[in-house]
């Protein structure tokens, strides 16, 4: 048992581990990392941890700071870097695989907590999103958090668990707003319409008038003093964020982004994509034995087991919300992945199946060495990537002191401007004309499209020439810029950091 326990463990560790090279050696890619990435840095660098700032002057109403405050005090402790960043996300995914384990050891044994922790660990949206800038991870450790107290409480566990049901309330509402309520709220009301006979007394068993009070006053400040900040907050986050986005498959009201236009139906699919290659198998698997005649046994175990129940609401909640829903994104599945792990994870320990004995082991590898795989094609340079960091890097180390900031023409991507530290500028063509000062610098360093033609290059500046490009851009240097006429003063038609 010792020697299967520290092997379980030393796989499990190699794969969370194993992570730590994408997260440090992966650039962040246009756009949601570099996006969130750039937040969290002006949040450290102005200090202000009650608003989170798209880029200065412009507020970010999207999501509440909870994962912008982790990654913001990594970036103090530990400084800026691509590792800095990510670790917090990992560290969430970390607390989600013990809290897999602790759920599925109390539901059966510790020879199936061992195998739904690897299953876990190994989903491919799981694997990628603990070393990734995003907000998800905060949200499904809130939602794990949640309902993994609610059914250690109800199989009668008491103690601390009583109230981690309400710290993850907190952790949700803090990292997405009421969709954590929503997420947690669908699967307790199902599985006590299910089994309310053997449930409903132990419901007294959670402090409900007391962890109302705590939630409230660990949430309720912060909602407060950032309207009170930037007054708008709340209609924005709570009528367009959490309803708007979701009615209206293309909802235009959206300040930092566009809508995601889906068809309806569409995240039963990203479940497939985000639980690979479990998922996959495991519904081969449950479609084979059901044509065997063995149906009825299925639903049998499923109806009498409170737990196995509540884990197949649990799992099954975030697709029911979003079926109808266009706007919709494969990270919404990632609070359903731990109960779908357990799930998998009890079928795959017993290994009924001469076929799935064989290939479990190649299960747990394949994503970590696939993905890990593809890190080192890209640092390597072998697949260009939607990232500005050699340009902005390149430009970092050409320039002189008399030279212009980086100017991206018309449009600014996210990663050019986390990678220079926010002051890369996106400039219009009318804007380049009119530019202040301009007659102060040596040369001009322009970032236009890689699309763009000799003629069209020297069509903005007869000197202007290609010194680097990468898979979008082309970093263009106008020596000796003069202008005859006096500089202007009006900065019309430049916006700096404007995306």
């Amino acid at each position: 048992m010792s020697k299967r326990f520290n092997a379980w463990l030393l796989i499990l560790a190699a794969i969370m581990v194993s992570r730590f090279i994408g997260m440090a050696l992966f650039p962040f890619a246009d756009t949601t990392e570099p996006r969130y990435a750039e937040i969290a840095r002006l949040m450290a660098e102005t200090g202000d941890w009650i608003t989170p700032w798209f880029e200065p002057g412009v507020p970010f109403w999207g999501k509440p700071p909870l994962s912008f405050w982790a990654q913001a005090a990594a970036i103090k402790v530990f400084g800026v870097s691509e590792f800095t960043l990510r670790f917090p996300s990992w560290l969430a995914t970390l607390a989600m695989v013990w809290l897999v384990w602790r759920l599925a050891r109390q539901l059966w044994s510790v020879h199936v907590a061992r195998w739904s922790s690897l299953v876990f660990a190994t989903m491919a949206l799981t694997y990628i999103s603990a070393g990734a800038v995003m907000t998800d991870a905060f949200l499904a450790l809130g939602t794990t958090l949640t309902l993994v107290s609610f059914c250690l409480v109800m199989m009668g566990e008491g103690g601390r668990w009583r109230w981690l049901f309400f710290i993850g309330l907190v952790i949700g509402l803090l990292s997405k707003g009421p969709l954590a309520l929503v997420l947690v709220g669908i699967p307790i009301v199902l599985w006590l319409m299910l089994s309310w006979r053997e449930a409903g007394n132990n419901l007294r068993r959670l402090p409900w008038l007391r962890g109302t009070l705590m939630t409230a006053v660990l949430v309720c400040p912060w909602y407060i003093l950032a309207e009170l900040k930037t007054p708008g907050f709340l209609d924005y986050f709570i009528i367009g964020e959490h309803i708007r986005r979701f009615l209206d498959p293309g909802w235009a009201g959206d300040l930092y982004g566009s809508a995601h236009d889906q068809p309806k139906g569409m995240i039963w699919m990203f479940w497939l994509w985000a639980s690979f290659p479990w998922g996959i198998v495991a519904l081969l698997s449950l479609a084979l034995a059901w044509f065997r005649g063995k149906r009825h046994g299925i639903v049998s175990r499923t109806i009498s087991s409170p737990g196995v129940s509540f884990l197949l609401v649990s799992a099954l909640a975030p697709m029911l919300f979003f079926t109808l829903a266009g706007n919709t994104l494969w990270t919404y599945i990632l609070p359903s992945l731990p109960f779908t792990a357990i799930l998998i994870g009890r079928w795959v320990s017993e290994c009924k199946p001469f076929w799935l004995s064989s290939v479990r082991g190649g299960l747990v590898a394949f994503v970590p060495v696939l993905l890990t795989g593809f890190v080192c094609v890209a640092v390597l340079g072998w697949t260009p990537l939607k990232t500005e960091k050699e340009l902005v890097s390149y430009y970092q180390q050409i320039r002189e002191a008399d030279d212009s900031p980086l100017i991206y023409l018309d449009d600014l991507p996210f990663s050019a401007r986390f990678y220079s530290g926010g002051t890369a500028l996106e400039v219009t063509r009318s804007g380049l004309d009119n530019f202040p000062h301009v007659d102060a610098f040596e040369h001009l360093y322009v970032a236009v499209p890689k699309k763009w033609s000799r003629e069209k290059v020297a069509g903005l500046s007869p000197s202007a020439r290609k010194v680097m490009e990468n898979k979008r851009y082309q970093l263009l240097v106008i020596d000796g810029f003069r202008r005859d006429q006096q500089s202007v003063s009006d900065t019309k038609g430049v916006r700096s950091n404007d995306i």
